[in-house]
């Protein structure tokens, strides 16, 4: 469920870094710029007519050979993902990210150049609040052909766990996590992109990593290396001399860690997981995670927000003790069995009530509703709600008990779902303005089984009883 609780972030002024593409090998330079309030990372290609954007949204994804790339109407940046992984790292949410060339600069392979950008620009903090999806389930996706799995579980954190099996002797089994997001800037952001020997000389064979160089990634050598071998490399790489070291890594680059290969791989899941355009609260592990697996992941989590933003279903814990049971309702309202539609009360705020309807078999109205196949009248869902609302309008006032809620209109009434013996009912009433005179406007909905099942607006008036 999404929840506002943290303050939104960007960076204070603009800072410009400059590089190669690692694919296109074009120059190019990046300006972060702030982004404003509840605007998300957004890419702005400034070298093409009119400044087009593309928002980080998972949607865009076109491609996932060998990087994360997103399309817009015909305009396309490549290799998003280590940019990506530098905003989510250092907790910022609202970026605007320009560049001239559609691919950000390689650097050194990893995440460290742009971490150290955005901190030389300061970040700063918004007045509106951060949107964090709270994972109260296990969500998981999984991908047969490769044996790739992504899931995500409860925490109190965003907390990441990348494991890494390539199947290969000179790699091996490797395993990197982050606890929190702070330790991304010290533990995370320098480990580097890296391949595999076979792999590199494929993508020189197809002309791409025309912006690579043996210093902005690490080249595992998986198979036997030949002279024609070193002779196509050092021709691509302009060096006079290239050898393998006894830990099987191609020419001088020296490990920051043992297990940097798993480490990198959890970057490119912070960055890929930055498409949700949602901030998580929960446990991500990924077992051999790649840019695939990653989106597809990031594609169903995203479907799966989306859906719970549009039901706006209430998350309440059944198995804890009510704000208000049955008898204390009818200490506020005046409805006796068998019109008493409401079971408990479990928040009551100034502008927003969540109360609860078991439905059983035993409801009279089921005798001559439908009896061989019951279903509760569509009236008596809006009357429940009413009932409920009737619970917050009374709140306004000091002695509800002397009191009433008489409803005034119903407007824009509609059944999304049937409502039957053994299902339970949560409403949610919220306020749509503030009460005066009397006067209260409510949003109504009704849910069942995780689904929206009715849903109106309300007037009612607050009077006096006799």
């Amino acid at each position: 469920m999404a929840y506002k609780q943290a303050k939104q972030h960007t960076i204070d002024r603009e800072v410009s870094l400059e590089g190669v593409g690692l694919h296109t090998g074009q120059k190019v330079k990046m300006t972060f710029k702030p982004g404003p309030e509840n605007t998300g990372y957004v890419f702005k290609r400034m070298d093409l007519e009119g400044e087009p954007q593309i928002e980080a949204d998972v949607s865009y994804v076109v491609n996932t050979r060998r990087g994360t790339n997103l399309e817009k109407n015909g305009v396309k940046i490549q290799t998003s993902e280590h940019v990506l992984a530098a905003c989510v790292g250092l907790d910022i949410d609202n970026i605007l990210i320009e560049l001239d060339a559609s691919e950000p600069p390689i650097m050194d392979g990893s995440s460290k150049f742009f971490v150290e950008a955005l901190e030389k620009a300061g970040i700063v903090s918004q007045e509106a609040e951060r949107e964090e999806y709270i994972v109260d389930q296990v969500i998981s996706y999984h991908d047969e052909e490769s044996g790739s799995e992504i899931i995500v579980m409860p925490s109190e954190e965003y907390q990441v766990t990348a494991m890494v099996d390539f199947g290969t002797e000179v790699l091996g089994t490797q395993n990197a996590s982050i606890n929190h997001l702070s330790e991304f800037k010290d533990e995370i952001a320098n480990a580097r992109t890296f391949s595999f020997l076979h792999e590199l000389e494929a993508l020189l064979d197809h002309g791409l990593i025309k912006g690579g160089d043996l210093n902005n990634a690490i080249v595992y050598v998986d198979k036997e290396i030949n002279e024609d071998t070193l002779k196509k490399l050092r021709k691509a790489f302009e060096k006079d001399d290239i050898s393998v070291k006894p830990n099987g890594i191609l020419d001088n680059l020296t490990l920051h860690y043992p297990n940097e290969a798993a480490r990198h791989k959890l970057l490119d899941v912070l960055g890929d997981l930055a498409l949700i355009g949602t901030r998580i609260r929960g446990k991500v592990i990924a077992n051999k995670p790649g840019h695939y697996v990653n989106t597809e992941f990031a594609k169903k989590l995203s479907k799966i927000i989306k859906t719970e933003k549009r039901n706006n279903v209430p998350k309440i814990d059944l198995d804890q003790k009510p704000l208000m049971d049955v008898n204390a309702i009818m200490d506020i309202l005046p409805h006796r069995s068998p019109f008493l539609l409401v079971d408990k009360i479990y928040s009551c705020t100034d502008s927003c009530v969540i109360g609860l309807k078991n439905v059983t078999m035993n409801e009279p109205f089921f005798v001559g509703h439908f009896p061989g196949k019951p279903v509760m009248p569509g009236v008596l869902q809006v009357e429940a709600m009413a009932q409920t609302g009737g619970i917050l309008a009374l709140k306004s006032v000091p002695d509800p008990e002397n009191y009433l809620t008489y409803f005034m209109k119903i407007d824009n009434v509609r059944f999304k779902q049937q409502v039957v013996p053994g299902d339970t009912l949560i409403f949610k009433l919220e306020l749509l303005a503030p009460i005066r005179r009397g006067i209260c406007q409510m949003q109504g909905s009704a849910y069942v089984n995780g689904k929206l099942a009715t849903e109106a607006v309300l007037m009612a008036q607050i009077v006096k009883s006799k």
